[in-house]
């Protein structure tokens, strides 16, 4: 618990760096006291206890597959970190926990008995039904293990205890991407108490009928494509045109989730009843990004391009902050680079699944942040000797990088722009066609959208 508490602090500030937003729906039901079971899906591997702990006030205990806490080190973080070990069958089978079946049986009675203590306590433990971490946007199989921990702890108190179940749906915009989104969606909690006639008639049915609900319940939480086809479909309207189908002004992770899952409800509507549209919709929209990636553009800069007028004042005066912020970028971008760029440069060498990645960048970034800004203030310090210098200089590390990473971020916005009012001038013909192209797939997707509500009905729950 002592390594939960001095770590904890360091993960918060962590992921608010790791992450440009992160929006959690329903956050007081992640503030419910136990005992409780939390429950979610588990596509970016040690992001998602992270992400969820970090965001609760009282502590958490981990589910975790034994192979964790085969070697001595792992061994000492995961059961420091509050983790309790859990036995899969496939590892017995494969050999990798070192262990007979039978064993495996006997020792997870022994880590549920765990479970079941730190239930009577009060305690919340968070387990990932699925049993595995793959980068996707589905929800595998649940394993029936979170159900059958919550009916027996339930069960030794006559159904008394007062046991919750909350699942959570951990939605990731682009899960191995430095500065990305993650929006957290927190369901209703099922009361675990109401299966007790059920689990008294037949307990393994009650099993899989809660691991039913709790499926249930975390798809309606969850952005879930049928295949890689739809997925990237999805994700190519969401990325280019979300925010002519978003008609707030102020865009939240949460509109971006209702976007995702009503165009996901609207693909097979319209392969049923208008596949025609939809192929249309597919062909141009595929065209038209083959052509930006032809001319090295993006429709950011089409669109920022395309007019003139009160844009030239804004360009200017964007233009007059690159100039004047130029010295600072520099001065961040030498006291952050390296610490910012080894992290990726690790996870590319160490990793090539994507769900090991945005963890391995994680760690390391801790890791290379710490070294470095240390050094770095060891190394002013020495060559001051003046205390009021060197807290002046560690004060401006953090905030130098994050500027001086937004400063290129608004820099290659701004050369995308000039480059396509370059090729305005010289390739007008062919910008004034992806311009027609452009206009050509938003009128299509907003007739099909108009038609897609008309015929459904569809309207954004409160949840």
């Amino acid at each position: 618990m002592l390594f939960y508490t001095v770590v904890k602090p360091v993960v918060q500030l962590a992921l608010r760096v790791f992450f440009r937003r992160l929006e959690i729906r329903h956050h007081e039901r992640l503030e419910a006291p136990g005992p409780m079971l939390i429950v979610s899906n588990h596509p970016n591997t040690l992001m998602d206890p992270l992400v969820v702990a970090a965001n609760r006030r009282a502590p958490i205990a981990f589910l975790a597959k034994s192979t964790f806490f085969k070697n001595p080190i792992s061994r000492a973080i995961f059961l420091s970190g509050n983790c309790i070990p859990i036995y899969r069958r496939q590892d017995a089978e494969s050999g990798d926990s070192g262990v007979t079946p039978e064993e495996l049986a006997a020792r997870n009675e022994a880590a549920f008995g765990q479970c079941y203590n730190y239930f009577d306590k009060g305690g919340t433990i968070q387990i990932f039904p699925e049993g595995t971490s793959v980068s996707e946007r589905r929800l595998r199989p649940l394993k029936t293990g979170a159900a059958r921990i919550s009916l027996g702890a339930e069960a030794r108190h006559d159904f008394q205890l007062g046991l919750t179940i909350l699942p959570i749906g951990i939605n990731y915009f682009d899960p191995s991407r430095f500065r990305s989104d993650v929006f957290v969606n927190i369901g209703k909690p099922i009361v675990v108490a109401d299966y007790a006639d059920a689990f008294r008639t037949d307990p393994e049915a009650a099993a899989d009928a809660l691991t039913e609900e709790i499926r249930r319940r975390l798809e309606q939480r969850l952005v879930i494509t049928r295949d890689a086809a739809e997925d990237e479909l999805v994700l190519q309207i969401e990325r280019t045109f979300g925010e002519h189908l978003i008609p707030d002004d102020e865009e939240t992770l949460y509109d971006n989730f209702q976007l995702s899952r009503a165009l996901l409800e609207a693909v097979p509507y319209f392969e049923q009843h208008d596949p025609a549209r939809l192929l249309q919709v597919r062909e141009q929209l595929s065209a038209y990004l083959l052509d930006l990636d032809r001319l090295r553009l993006t429709d950011e800069a089409l669109e920022s391009s395309k007019g003139r007028g009160q844009r030239w004042a804004r360009a200017s005066v964007s233009g007059l902050k690159l100039v004047l912020g130029f010295p600072l970028y520099i001065y961040g971008l030498l006291n952050n680079y390296v610490p910012y760029i080894l992290p990726s440069m690790i996870a590319k060498r160490a990793t090539k699944d994507l769900e090991f990645v945005a963890p391995i960048m994680f760690v390391t970034g801790i890791l290379t942040f710490g070294i470095c800004y240390a050094l770095q203030i060891g190394l002013v310090h020495h060559f001051t000797q003046n205390w009021l210098w060197t807290l002046l200089y560690a004060l401006s590390l953090a905030p130098s990088g994050f500027y001086a990473l937004s400063y290129w971020n608004n820099l290659r916005a701004r050369l995308l722009r000039l480059r396509a009012l370059k090729l305005f001038r010289t390739k007008r013909p062919v910008m004034e066609d992806l311009l027609r192209q452009r206009q050509a797939i938003i009128k299509l997707l907003g007739e099909a959208r108009t038609a897609f509500l008309a015929a459904t009905g569809l309207q954004r729950q409160a949840g």
